[in-house]
């Protein structure tokens, strides 16, 4: 049980470490909601759905919904123009100076915009399918679970903590360029994502 616990967490953080499109959009709504129960949409909604893509991974769900090529050739579509948007919505983003006001999703849209960039990262779905699914494997009964549980309380904890990283940048970021350049680096990662993936797909289409 031990053993199985801590496999979950060492491999579901270096799954979440690295910086992605869902990663970016939660530090965002940390640093521009006025208080951190104002970013809870958004990081209960990123968690939700990686415990949901966790879930399917172990169960074999999503592994066998992804067995069909329209099905993934859909999601990667859809995920492309997805990123394309929140690219241009980062870089066009203004978070003001610290006396402003910074501009702010309401609860509703932060759900929506969450959802999206969790379940329309064809990455995110490949690579919780590939690495989590598969390593769940390993085990059965108990343990499988115990592994289950250690990957979704990571997420869940990391997106609470990116959410409080980004509300002390924000404190530290009296004229706002702090922001302004992470957000331009942040559409521009976006961006890259976005190309890599129509390259993927072009690739795996000839």
């Amino acid at each position: 049980m031990i053993r199985a616990f801590a496999h979950g967490i060492i491999l579901a953080f270096g799954l979440i470490l690295p910086l992605g499109v869902q990663n970016i959009f939660v530090f965002n709504q940390g640093a521009t909601q006025r208080t951190l129960r104002r970013a809870l949409p958004a990081i209960l909604m990123a968690g939700f759905c990686d415990m949901l893509l966790i879930t399917l991974a172990v169960l074999g769900v999503s592994l066998l919904m992804f067995s069909f090529a329209w099905l993934k050739i859909s999601v990667f579509i859809i995920g492309f123009f997805f990123l394309l948007y929140m690219g241009w919505a980062t870089w066009n983003s203004k978070p003001g100076e610290k006396k402003e006001e910074p501009v702010s999703l309401s609860g509703k849209k932060q759900v929506i915009f969450a959802a999206s960039v969790s379940l329309l990262n064809p990455h995110a779905i490949v690579d919780t399918i590939g690495v989590i699914g598969t390593n769940s494997l390993a085990y059965a009964g108990k343990e499988k679970w115990t592994f289950t549980l250690a990957c979704i309380l990571v997420s869940f904890i990391w997106f609470f903590a990116l959410a409080i990283m980004g509300k002390m940048m924000r404190s530290l970021d009296h004229s706002g360029r702090w922001m302004k350049t992470m957000n331009r680096l942040s559409a521009l990662l976006i961006w890259g994502v976005a190309v890599y993936m129509a390259v993927q797909l072009l690739y795996n289409s000839f």
